[in-house]
């Protein structure tokens, strides 16, 4: 198997822009602090991208993308695997928000939340205020 690199990616990124924009999953508030997002690679080029927003025990994962020429090839466990390897020792519990994949990430240990009851910090992302809308799975995971 070829070698998997996973690194951070610029937020401001055009590549990051493009493929979040092509997925249709929001852009509005790239840039915002607190975001750190992660590229995921090979030696065929770019596999994807996933983000971390937050800096406390919550942080929101966001914006997990596998381009379209490498979907089908088991990348989409690789990135959110990686991530939760990375925020384990400082991070509790990983939340997201998503329309149409939450059972892949039930099947990597996320359970539905009650939306009317996230953490302060989560409640007050733009993604929980505004860019999800109100039919969005809210998911969470305890890393502890």
């Amino acid at each position: 198997m070829t070698e998997i690199y996973f690194s951070e990616a610029r937020h401001a990124d055009d590549v990051l822009r493009l493929a979040l924009d092509a997925a249709q999953l929001p852009t509005d508030d790239l840039g915002c602090a607190d975001q750190t997002f992660f590229s995921l690679s090979d030696d065929d080029g770019l596999i994807g991208f996933i983000g971390l927003e937050g800096d406390g025990a919550d942080r929101l994962l966001r914006s997990l993308i596998v381009l379209p020429t490498r979907r089908g090839q088991g990348y989409g466990r690789m990135p959110v695997e990686r991530l939760e390897g990375i925020a384990e020792d400082v991070v509790e519990r990983l939340h997201l928000l998503t329309s149409g994949t939450g059972e892949f990430f039930r099947k990597l240990g996320y359970v539905d939340a009650d939306r009317d009851k996230p953490p302060a910090f989560i409640a007050a992302t733009a993604q929980f205020t505004s860019m999800c809308g109100p039919r969005a799975t809210y998911l969470v995971k305890d890393l502890g």
